[in-house]
């Protein structure tokens, strides 16, 4: 085959967008699109392209009146309003097909966090990962954060959404032993500067597992947590093969810790 005929399989020029065919190959995970500043004519042509490719489609930042459209020309599609997303799921999407799935927890510090988590769900569903939100646990009310943790321990990567001083990453990281992917939010008063006082909070956390990523980025959280997942669930699945229980020894030493049973699905990923 030709160097050409070898990018034309690889790359899909559509005009104004060159669509990366190869990104599931090389990273996993087909190529996500940032939708705000693409007409809807632009993404639909984008769908139908990664839909031909039979890749799952994910659209960030499209707003009503897009994902209205999109919705009508695309009626196995989902838009969701407050994430600002829209996604065609395809049964031969990278995690369906390898049976991998892996568990990411999602924790708000408040419900005026919900539009990023949200943007964080749909994420992490789309590549097949499981989840659980949980919502406006924030540090002003630490019982709350207590009352829910059988819910977050015992996950593979969890995602804390939090505006005002961002203060809920920390604590979140002293109670898991995952990595924590922090996202600070925009919300808050004048001294927050739209989120860059949650930003800075979050990247001095003392508590060592916790990572930042840029502000309202839900998306790249969720990703990342995804990806995170993926890979552990991937680690049981090899186990399984050898002949193990498919539980890592990360699992099986612990047991339950701090009162909090690691949830059933985690430690029996098929059921």
């Amino acid at each position: 085959m030709s160097d050409r005929g070898e990018k034309l399989e690889k790359t899909a020029d559509l005009g104004d967008v060159r669509l990366d065919l190869d990104r599931r190959r090389r990273c996993g995970f087909p190529e996500v699109v940032f939708g705000e500043s693409k007409d809807v004519a632009t993404l639909k042509r984008v769908i139908q392209r990664l839909l031909d490719a039979h890749d799952p489609v994910l659209i960030t930042r499209v707003s009503v009146d897009k994902g209205t459209e999109l919705s009508a020309a695309f009626p196995s599609g989902s838009y969701n309003a407050m994430a600002r997303t829209f996604r065609v799921d395809q049964t031969t999407g990278p995690a369906q097909r390898s049976g991998a799935t892996g568990h990411v927890a999602i924790v708000t510090a408040g419900t005026s966090d919900m539009p990023v988590a949200e943007e964080v769900r749909e994420t992490i569903e789309w590549m097949g990962v499981g989840c659980d939100l949980v919502v406006d646990v924030g540090v002003a009310g630490p019982q709350r954060l207590q009352e829910v943790l059988p819910r977050i321990v015992g996950s593979d990567a969890v995602v804390v959404v939090a505006g005002m001083e961002a203060a809920l990453a920390s604590v979140v990281g002293g109670y898991v032993d995952c990595p924590v992917i922090a996202v600070p939010t925009s919300v808050g008063y004048g001294a927050s500067f739209g989120g860059i006082a949650a930003l800075l909070g979050m990247l001095n956390s003392c508590a060592a597992n916790v990572s930042v990523v840029n502000i309202d980025a839900g998306f790249k959280a969720g990703y990342i947590a995804g990806l995170i997942a993926y890979r552990q669930a991937r680690v049981g699945e090899r186990e399984r093969g050898r002949g193990g229980d498919g539980v890592t020894e990360r699992w099986r030493d612990r047991g339950t810790e701090g009162g909090s049973e690691i949830p059933s699905k985690i430690m029996n990923p098929k059921s």
